[in-house]
């Protein structure tokens, strides 16, 4: 196969993991699969072990910061380990319902299934409603910041990657 389709095949591929990351899914992976199955097509030219090991990190890294963000920015504005657990199982909740609406569902399912789950874990656990609308606000921002972090590092990804495709 020609190495600048191959190069403009991993672009595209990137590309569509960072839309897919805006969009509260798991686009870092389809990134992680195109850099593997790049290096696998040109024998780890260019896109070599170092490459790879790189962008696995980095993934895992993204994961770690999207549930720590969520979890403990609803723990930094007051809330219990209860309400950090709420943002984080209610994050994933809502982005799973709200992907039957197109483009923009996910996102918005994601950030209302943080607040509504921080506020209703740390609600049911103290019974104190503003404790737990700080608690929500709280797991709104850190998911905020968590779809930020997982795009930066989705971009580092991008450009380490191109990068040695085009030198391989």
């Amino acid at each position: 196969m020609d190495h600048t389709l191959l190069v403009i095949l991993l672009i595209a591929c990137c590309l569509v993991g960072l839309a897919m990351i805006a969009v509260s899914l798991p686009g870092i992976w389809v990134m992680v699969i195109a850099v593997i199955a790049y290096g696998l097509v040109t024998k780890f030219v260019g896109v070599g072990v170092i490459t790879l090991s790189v962008t696995i990190v980095l993934a895992l890294l993204s994961e770690v910061a999207e549930a720590y963000l969520g979890y403990g920015m609803a723990r930094k504005y007051g809330g219990s380990k209860r309400a950090g657990w709420g943002a984080l199982l209610g994050g994933l909740v809502g982005a799973a319902v709200g992907v039957p609406v197109p483009l923009i569902g996910s996102v918005i399912g994601s950030l209302v299934g943080a607040f509504a789950g921080a506020l209703l874990f740390e609600y049911l656990g103290h019974g104190d409603s503003d404790k737990a609308f700080r608690a929500g606000w709280g797991a709104l921002l850190g998911r905020v910041a968590a779809t930020a972090t997982k795009m930066a590092l989705g971009l580092v990804i991008t450009v380490m990657a191109v990068i040695g495709a085009l030198r391989g």
